[in-house]
């Protein structure tokens, strides 16, 4: 699923999956949804079972060496990367070539906030989701193949975890949101968890907006917000805030010229 046709490239997500009609699921809704439907990204399915074997389009195989489950056939794996990589015939100049091959996968990589912001800076990605006990070791050799974690848990597939990578890259992208400050003031963006949010009414059940809040003094409110900021960070992820503050403490060497102790 796509938007209009384009004159010019847009950035693309193509995905390669047993379940084409979960797509574009949650991609369909809000901004992101909106954007797709604009053209200001695309969306291209790869229904891995148009490149099984056989009569049955078979796409998996039992274990090398026993086990439980199936595993995703090298060849059949194989030929729809080969075919995402194929140029847009729709869009000559649209080239896949920087493009990474990604493969939603609890060993890979863990996913973050700088991953997203340097991938929405290029022309699109090809992202496989496996299924069953995973994909023959190969086709990773053979494609250069990056596996990426969403998190320290398991599902059944790939395609959530396809949805949430897209969504966190795809947003990134200009105009998406359409408030570009809206992509800038939010967790991760500075290294930092986001500040808590509040609105009206002013009194709920007793509860209060902080009055910094209210007070109209921008400077103030900016304080608060760093503040909270950082006392979530330190508290809730510890791992964050150790990475915020030697990214702090090289910001000052760099500026002062000389290396803080």
């Amino acid at each position: 699923m796509s938007g209009p046709a384009q004159h010019k490239p847009v950035w693309e997500a193509r995905v390669i999956t047993l379940f084409p009609d979960a797509f574009p699921g949650t991609l369909g809704c809000s901004n992101v949804g909106r954007a797709l439907a604009s053209g200001l990204w695309s969306l291209k399915m790869f229904d891995l079972r148009n490149y099984g074997v056989g009569r049955h389009r078979c796409v998996d195989d039992s274990p090398a060496g026993g086990g439980p489950g199936m595993v995703m056939m090298p060849e059949v794996v194989s030929r729809a990367v080969s075919d995402c990589a194929v140029q847009d015939s729709g869009c000559p100049v649209r080239s896949t070539s920087n493009w990474p091959i990604i493969c939603m996968s609890p060993r890979g990589r863990p996913f973050n906030q700088h991953l997203a912001e340097r991938w929405s800076r290029i022309g699109g990605m090809t992202i496989i989701c496996s299924r069953f006990e995973g994909i023959d070791e190969r086709v990773f050799v053979r494609h250069d193949i990056e596996e990426i974690s969403i998190g320290d848990f398991v599902l059944s597939g790939g395609e959530i975890a396809a949805q949430a990578l897209i969504e966190a890259t795809v947003r990134l992208i200009p105009t998406v949101l359409g408030n570009e400050d809206s992509a800038t003031e939010e967790s991760f963006a500075s290294g930092l968890l986001e500040y808590p949010q509040y609105t009206r009414p002013r009194d709920w059940n007793g509860f209060n907006v902080p009055e910094v809040l209210t007070s109209g003094h921008h400077g103030r409110i900016a304080e608060w917000r760093q503040a909270m900021s950082e006392e979530l960070t330190k508290s809730r992820r510890p791992d964050l805030w150790q990475a915020y503050k030697r990214t702090r403490i090289a910001s000052q060497e760099r500026r002062s010229g000389k290396t803080i102790r």
